[in-house]
């Protein structure tokens, strides 16, 4: 394979849809690229075919380069609306439509976008009829199911002949300019504008590649929504330039649906968040997401628990990997049948890593990064269309890792999620990692509040019910975490609020952190029950016990499945013999997953 850096350099230099037009000619017009919502299959040929015609006509109504929005669910309609601006010149500015009107109106202002392609029967399904009219004030909206009426004999040509001449009537735009605008998640604030070029989006992809081997079977689920980069670059983009066939879901909130249809399509490679995956599982008989061979999990931590019950119950490893929107996504990420607990692995080829010292911390540093993925530069509303470009080409990603001899990657939390108590820094992840120690089904989220003796306090909001301090002061002192990092504050909540990205809405548990310790000050003050040695010391015992037979459980389920290896790897053999592309999934009764379950449909708004 030779120099694998080299090789990203010169693969890198192509723009998005020459990208993909390769892949296309190199895999074949009739293979299947991807599967949408509702089990329809789309051919290579079918894809490129409907780009150019949609480009076409969308091109009419925009001029070249001009930053178009698209606003549409995980399926193949926002895959072709994204190759259809690319065809003609255009640069997708990729729209979040969970953010409200508000955000949404901003972030078209920041990337000077004044017309959104979307489609009326999203809009329908999930009920986004008020925040269209809302944006209809500030913007232009073009529907798909309009476009399609209007397509005259000059699209269906450049339908057909565009396949066929690519080189001549595709635009052709240098790999150094936009290629896609995507928006950060807004977890600690307003979203900003990241500008990333052909170059950063193709190379990040090369070097997912070179550090992750797939097999050549393997066949990807990506339920995770497209305006976030992790499920554009890596759920969308990385299987189809690849050749690897994906099923796309409408929104990763279908905890009942996915599991079926990942059964159902014999999937054998998932991008979830960790929040996302324990409930897939917790939803899902066993066996039925057996199929997947490795889970590859983004955004958040990946607990020991997610893991465990991963190995134990269906039998594929759950790869953990950092990113953040600036690298166009992926930094680092564990590799299969290399997991270092703990870490997100080592980065990937190509990336330069730099640690500059935090204050209060004695090991670790803020992480900041160079590579030809890196972002050109943020644009915000404040300045719209301004491009500004990272320092050195350097990006301060406001993370605290830690990084040993070997190069593995260990996240300590970003430099806002430290608490300064009485001159101590306490990181909210070591807070909520003790919490999912002790209630480890539940989810947990911490927030900063003012203190008046101690300049500031760390409180938990749980969704766990029962939740008493004394349970998880046990826990920290019998696993040597300090009492500063124990909260005294417990707020509960019926449920944790979470972004259409999968990560924890960390503005809203503030709000509620805030409004829970309000209610908690206005209670009558209680004793809370101290515990005694003898009962810490039972307490440890315990929760030592329970670990060690879950350590014994996963080494038992590990060593039965070395046995089957080798059975497994014959069986592959036999197959790969015998047929082009996946085995054919087990028969089962179709779950009608874009259409079932009309409550759940309507999760992907909410």
């Amino acid at each position: 394979m030779g120099n694998p850096i080299k090789r990203i350099e010169r693969r890198s230099k192509r723009s998005i849809f020459q990208a993909y037009l390769d892949s296309a000619r190199k895999n074949g017009a009739n293979t299947t690229a991807l599967t949408d919502g509702d089990g329809k299959d789309f051919t290579f040929k079918e894809i490129t075919r409907a780009a150019f015609a949609l480009g076409g006509a969308i091109a009419r109504k925009t001029a070249h380069n001009e930053k178009v929005g698209v606003l549409l669910p995980t399926g193949a309609g926002a895959i072709i609306a994204f190759f259809a601006l690319l065809s003609r010149g255009r640069v997708p500015a990729m729209l979040n439509f969970t953010s409200g009107s508000r955000n949404l109106l901003a972030a078209c202002k920041a990337a000077e976008v004044s017309r959104i392609v979307t489609a009326k029967k999203f809009v329908d399904i999930a009920n986004l009829q008020n925040l269209m009219d809302e944006l209809a004030q500030g913007v232009d909206l073009v529907y798909l199911e309009d476009v399609k009426e209007e397509l005259n004999w000059q699209d269906k040509a450049l339908a057909i002949a565009g396949p066929l001449l690519p080189s001549i009537l595709a635009a052709t735009p240098h790999f150094d300019e936009p290629g896609v605008i995507l928006f950060t998640s807004g977890t600690e604030g307003a979203p900003k504008g990241v500008v990333l070029s052909h170059q950063n989006i193709i190379a990040n992809i090369e070097q997912i590649s070179a550090h992750v081997q797939l097999l050549p079977t393997d066949k990807f689920f990506n339920p995770l929504p497209t305006f976030h980069c992790y499920g554009l670059t890596a759920g969308a983009l990385w299987p189809i330039l690849n050749g690897h066939p994906v099923v796309l879901h409408p929104s990763p909130l279908q905890t009942k649906i996915v599991p079926k249809r990942i059964f159902e399509t014999g999937s054998t490679v998932l991008f979830a968040t960790d929040t996302f995956l324990s409930q897939y599982m917790r939803a899902s008989e066993d066996g039925a997401m057996s199929s997947l061979r490795i889970a590859v999990c983004g955004a958040e931590r990946v607990r020991d628990e997610t893991r465990h019950a991963a190995g134990k119950r269906f039998g594929f490893e759950v790869l953990e990997g950092y990113g953040v929107t600036e690298g166009s996504p992926v930094l680092a990420a564990n590799q299969p049948g290399d997991i270092r607990g703990g870490t997100v692995g080592k980065a990937l080829p190509g990336i330069e890593v730099r640690l500059d010292p935090v204050e209060g911390l004695e090991t670790g540093g803020r992480l900041h990064v160079r590579g030809l993925n890196i972002m050109k530069g943020y644009i915000t509303a404040d300045e719209p269309g301004v491009i500004k470009p990272p320092p050195n080409g350097w990006h301060d990603t406001g993370d605290v890792v830690s990084v040993d001899e070997e190069g593995y990657i260990a996240i300590r939390g970003r430099l806002k999620r430290f608490a300064k108590i009485a001159g101590e820094m306490v990181s909210l992840a070591v807070v909520e990692n003790c919490a999912s120690a002790v209630w480890p089904d539940n989810l947990h989220a911490a927030a900063i509040l003012p203190d008046p003796k101690k300049g500031e306090q760390v409180i938990l909001v749980t969704d766990r019910e029962d939740a008493p301090r004394g349970l998880l002061l046990a826990w920290a002192q019998s696993h040597g975490v300090p009492e500063i990092a124990v909260p005294k504050k417990i707020v509960t909540v019926s449920e944790i609020p979470v972004l259409g990205t999968g990560k924890i809405d960390f503005l809203k548990v503030k709000t509620l952190a805030e409004e829970g310790l309000e209610a908690l000050n206005a209670k009558p003050a209680e004793p809370e029950p101290e515990l005694t040695k003898r009962e810490l010391k039972k307490r440890a015992a315990e929760e030592k016990a329970a670990r060690k037979r879950a350590e014994k459980e996963a080494k038992a389920a590990e060593k039965a499945s070395d046995e089957d290896s080798a059975t497994d790897t014959q069986q592959l053999a036999a197959h790969t013999e015998t047929s082009e592309g996946a085995p054919e999934p087990a028969t089962v009764e179709a779950p009608q997953a874009a259409n079932d379950d009309s409550a759940e449909r309507k999760d992907a708004a909410e």
